[in-house]
């Protein structure tokens, strides 16, 4: 499968957290890829996650995000 994005995406398997809502909303995730401009994250249900939210990995590491498509358990996000 030929690779889409510009930058190119490194498997990761890391611990992440979806904020919204005023950061009042947190939903664990995990990320399973990462670039310089996106990253995929996997969920349990993609239900009631907003098309902006931040993303949270590790203590300092907080991005803007954009959800650039979705599936049933997977958010594509750009940054």
């Amino acid at each position: 499968m030929a690779e889409r994005n510009r930058y190119p995406r490194l498997r990761t398997f890391k611990a992440g957290k979806i904020v919204f809502n005023r950061q009042s909303s947190v939903i664990d995730c995990m990320v399973r890829n990462w670039s310089e401009t996106g990253a995929c994250l996997e969920l349990p249900s993609t239900k009631g996650i907003p098309d902006r939210f931040d993303l949270l990995v590790g203590p300092k590491t907080a991005r803007p995000c954009r959800a650039a498509w979705k599936n049933d358990t997977r958010v594509g996000v750009a940054f």
